[in-house]
């Protein structure tokens, strides 16, 4: 727990000093979660940054206990009139260790899941922690599809990072970097041009019923 919130920290300012160059046509660009822009991405940020067992679980119910329409609520509530207030608002919870009623590294999962969400469509890299990512990217693929990792997406094949140490599974090889096995593992389907190996097409022909969030 103690590794995890440092990388957690570091990750958030990295993605608010790239977001701080971005102009306001930018923050309108379609990000890899369905739906939602840029923007929308860093309200979700700063409304998991803030949420805390309780809060989660009165947002759910008064969402119905449907996850989808309790994101939406609380991004509603976070996004500000503005990019600048938006922006200074995350800048302002980047040190939180607040987490709701889950796993610890499902707080890698999504520093590093929404920032690539974000990156990726303006075109912008980064060298993410090779270390901690196999950590998210671990959780991932035990996490069932329902709660939103890639159990079952990945069910008989076998994960290959071409640029750190992790294998998992049995079956046909998917391999590539770890950050797009992630990507990929968490149903995001632009990952998989980074991808390759006798698995990939199997893994691709399984995204019809998840593409995007």
């Amino acid at each position: 727990m103690t590794a995890i919130w440092p990388t957690v920290h570091a990750e958030r300012i990295a993605l608010a000093d790239d977001l701080e160059a971005l102009t306001p046509e930018q923050w309108a660009t379609p990000s890899l979660c369905s739906g939602w822009d840029v923007h929308d991405v860093v309200a979700h940020l700063i409304a998991t940054a803030k949420i805390t067992p309780w809060s989660f679980i009165k947002h759910f119910a008064a969402a119905g206990f449907d996850f989808d329409k309790a994101n939406a609520n609380e991004v509603s509530d976070e996004r500000k009139g503005s990019p600048a207030e938006t922006l200074s608002s995350f800048r302002a919870v980047q040190f939180r260790t607040s987490s709701p009623p889950a796993p610890k590294d499902t707080r890698l999962v999504e520093a590093f899941v929404h920032g690539e969400d974000i990156r990726r469509p303006l075109g912008i890299v980064r060298d993410y922690p090779a270390a901690a990512v196999v950590r998210a990217l671990a959780l991932q693929a035990r996490t069932s599809v329902a709660v939103g990792g890639g159990k079952g997406l990945i069910a008989g094949l076998t994960l290959t990072a071409t640029d750190a140490e992790f294998i998992h599974g049995t079956g046909p090889t998917v391999e590539g970097s770890a950050i797009s096995l992630l990507m990929a593992v968490s149903g995001r389907r632009t990952a998989l041009a980074d991808l390759s190996g006798p698995g990939k097409p199997v893994l691709e022909a399984r995204y019809p019923a998840r593409a995007g969030d």
